[in-house]
Formats: C-alpha cells, structure tokens, sequence
C-alpha cells in the first residue's frame, strides 16, 4: 500500500494567469481542489515540498491530505500536473476529494521480480515491457504502491497477461474486456537470426501470435486523467 502523504497549503483568492505567476515567482505552486459535489477550493503549495512528493515516483496514486490551516485537513487524490516544457517545473496540481473507503482508478507501476530465475533472460533474451503500469480501481484506503511481477520460470517467447498477475485483495483491473498483454520475453537479434536460419531450413515456421499482441498492446493509448486545465 503506497504511504498517505501531507502537503501544506494556503487558500488562494485571487485567480488568473497574472496571479498564478505571482505565485510561482515566490515558490509556490497554484492548484485546485474538487470533486464530490463541493465547490472547488483553488490554493497554493511549497514548490519544494511538491517537488518532494513528486520525487518519490508515486504521487499520483498516493492518497495525499491537503491541510490548508482550517484544522481539517481535506483527502484527496492527485489528478494532474502541468509542467513547464523549458524548465520541467510543476506550474499546476489538480486534487480530487475522495472519501476514505471511495473506490478510485489509479495508475500503479510494474515492479518485475526475479530475473536472475528466467531461462529466457539467462540465455540472452530480452525483456519487452509492454505496459509499464496498470490501471486499478481499488479502494482509496489500500492503494498498492507497486505490483511486482514474477519472471520465474519464463522462457523466450513467454509472455505476461492480466490474467497471470495477482492483484491485491479488492483491486481489479480497469481493463476488463481483454486478457491484455503486459510483457514479453523476447529473443535478442543475433538469436533471432539463428532462429529464422533454423526456420528456413526446416521448411519455415509461423510467426509466434504473441509477438502481434504485445505489439497491438505496445500501440494502444491511454485517456487522459480528468482534471481542471492548468492556469
């Protein structure tokens, strides 16, 4: 389960572009907060501190509670943030509230376990990470910080689906209408050539079908994260 973090902000009352350069020229990062039927509560954060958070490689599914001075610090869950494409600084953070059991999709990393244990990878092949993360719906209480993924075992031409991984308790997959792919262990290209050498000689063999399917699912694209466009 990824860690709930604090963040520290102040309530902002003045909107608008001029404001909001205000804002970063002394540090600060403007954001909003919204969701659950509330009006939405545009604040500022440390830069610094956000850039912290930012760091830890799980901040946009770590349950993050936004204490604005008022005594109740309000929970929530990281929905967006806009960078500078120069200086790759954080100029904006949308916040979604979420109640403490509110079922949530999130994003959650590949963790691959166990390569020393792979025949594939021990006899020169490659490991083709299709998706790199997994999307969830969990309850917000138990988000998973990583899911970590066994290699033991696989050999060249094996690949990961969905239906292989065990997910936490209570958390299933966003993508339910395919056994989709998540990686594959692939021959190198000297062991390829030798391999299509072999083929030939042997009057010629099929193409693997798994090789069309992680590349399908290499190609396929996520939607955006909902959020309030940066200011």
């Amino acid at each position: 389960m990824s860690d709930q973090l604090t963040l520290a902000a102040e309530t902002r009352d003045r909107g608008g572009k001029g404001a909001s350069r205000d804002l970063r020229r002394n540090g600060r990062v403007p954001a909003v907060i919204y969701g659950m039927k509330q009006d939405p509560i545009s604040i500022h954060v440390e830069e610094k501190a956000l850039v912290r958070a930012l760091m830890t490689g799980h901040f946009m599914n770590t349950v993050v509670m936004v204490d604005t001075g008022n005594g109740k610090p309000t929970r929530t869950l990281p929905k967006d943030v806009a960078f500078d494409v120069v200086t790759d600084r954080p100029l904006h953070v949308d916040f979604l509230r979420i109640s403490e059991h509110a079922t949530v999709h999130v994003n959650v990393p590949v963790h691959f376990t166990d390569e020393e244990e792979c025949k594939g990878i021990k006899i020169g092949g490659v490991l083709n990470v299709v998706r790199h993360e997994l999307e969830l719906i969990v309850d917000a209480a138990d988000i998973p910080g990583e899911i970590a993924i066994s290699l033991k075992g696989l050999e060249v031409g094996d690949s990961i689906h969905i239906s292989h991984v065990a997910l936490p308790k209570g958390a299933k997959s966003a993508i339910d209408d395919r056994d989709f792919t998540i990686a594959t262990i692939i021959a190198p290209s000297a062991l390829k050539s030798t391999e299509g050498d072999n083929e030939t000689e042997a009057g010629g063999a099929e193409a693997p079908a798994e090789t069309a399917d992680a590349e399908g699912e290499a190609a396929a694209t996520e939607a955006p994260a909902e959020g309030d466009t940066a200011e």
